[in-house]
């Protein structure tokens, strides 16, 4: 039996959901894109956390995996940039979702887009901590005991303001002596662009109890930039930051030799990552997966739906059209209830990675037609299913070997 159809048989047995279509490359897009939204996939693999309806728009989702490598909490706002207050508990790896969970009243004064991390101090001691804003001003709560019991919503810092959004990513620095937050704030004395954003840091020495004044490490007149993601290269020596562009729509990066004190200029990423609001992990095999809301290429075949690209770092810095797209979710068209934009409001995803190497992508999306508002979605897959849908396609779209013994 030919290598390639043998490698086929045993992905049929051993990977199951290996039949997932495939949109081939094509000239203006070379990336092939694994559809993990079709009505078969959904039914296999997508999660309903919190579904919408006529009167409730369910929206941006951040999520966060406890070191059990199962217990996952999940927290959204009620409308868009509504109300934060809305947490639900996952105990098998995002498979089934508890009711509502109880947190503190004051949870629902603060707004636009929580953000979720579990966070480590200096001397080991670790503690959930949502991030919030409430009038401009950045606020957090913290558990102590793995979620069961919340604080209410205090300042974040006195020199955390004036917030526009929460910490969109936390990562650890200087070998866990401090921690690095990022975020986007408007221009400071900006009197003529409404909606400027400025990229700015922030540093805690307590586990993100308090933060140092906000640090403005980018801004470039004429661009949006906004909505940060950290990522820590491989061999651990260089933090490489993803960041969305809301004028040209054509993403950045940019990379540090040194925790976060100073930055690389800036640089457009490979276009395959063009979106908003990225989140990245590694996965067991080496290989790091973005998944973000896809825009900035109109011929992209998943343009302003939530997806995946799965690669390498070293693609990511050398700006290398490599790897390929997963489409995990289809977002519908606005119904005539929830008016306004029409199909790009979904994507800001939480992402995380089970032992065996499942991923659990959550978002915000519309995700049925009609007038019902977005719902809290989380998708599960692997790349073994993945990488199993590009091999048959490939062997499938390969001429047979001819019989060469025939006369």
């Amino acid at each position: 039996m030919p290598c390639r159809f043998l490698i086929v048989a045993l992905l049929f047995i051993f990977v199951p959901l290996a039949k997932a279509a495939v949109i081939p490359p094509t000239e203006n897009f070379p990336l092939p894109t694994v559809d993990l939204s079709g009505p078969a996939e959904a039914a296999a693999r997508h999660v309903t956390i919190a579904r919408g309806t006529t009167e409730v728009y369910q929206g941006h989702p951040t999520t966060v995996l406890l070191p059990d490598g199962k217990t996952i909490y999940c927290v959204w706002t009620i409308n868009h940039g509504g109300p934060c207050g809305p947490m639900k508990r996952s105990d098998d790896g995002g498979l089934t979702w508890s009711g509502l969970l109880p947190v503190p009243e004051n949870w629902k004064s603060t707004k636009n887009c929580p953000s979720i991390y579990r966070l480590v101090d200096p001397r080991g001691k670790a503690r959930l901590v949502v991030f919030a804003q409430e009038n401009g001003v950045m606020r957090r709560a913290y558990s102590e005991d793995d979620g069961k019991t919340w604080s209410p919503m205090q300042p974040a810092g006195d020199g955390i303001v004036p917030s526009v959004m929460p910490f969109t990513d936390v990562k650890p620095v200087d070998g866990g002596k401090r921690l690095l937050a990022m975020t986007n704030i408007r221009r400071p004395g900006e009197t003529r662009e409404k909606y400027s954003n400025v990229l700015a840091q922030s540093f805690s020495t307590d586990g993100g109890l308090t933060w140092s004044p906000l640090e403005i490490v980018r801004d470039i007149p004429g661009l949006r930039l906004c909505e940060p993601e950290i990522v820590r290269s491989p061999d651990g020596k260089q933090l490489l930051c993803l960041i969305r562009e809301d004028a040209k729509h054509e993403s950045l990066f940019m990379t540090s030799d040194d925790e976060g004190r100073t930055w690389s200029k800036e640089r457009t990423l490979p276009k395959a990552l063009w979106g908003d609001r990225h989140k990245a992990k590694y996965t067991p095999d080496g290989r790091l997966v973005v998944v973000f809301r896809d825009v900035g290429r109109k011929t992209s075949p998943s343009n302003n739906h939530f997806v995946a690209w799965v690669g390498s770092y070293d693609d990511i810095v050398n700006v290398r059209e490599a790897g390929y797209r997963v489409k995990l979710i289809h977002n519908h068209r606005r119904g005539k209830i929830f008016s306004g934009r029409l199909m790009d409001d979904c994507g800001y995803p939480g992402l995380e990675v089970l032992p065996d190497g499942t991923l659990v992508a959550t978002t915000y999306a519309k995700y049925t037609e009609g007038d019902e508002g977005n719902y809290v979605v989380a998708v599960r897959f692997t790349l073994k299913e993945t990488d199993a849908a590009l091999v048959l396609r490939e062997t499938q779209n390969t001429p047979p070997i001819p019989n060469r013994s025939a006369r």
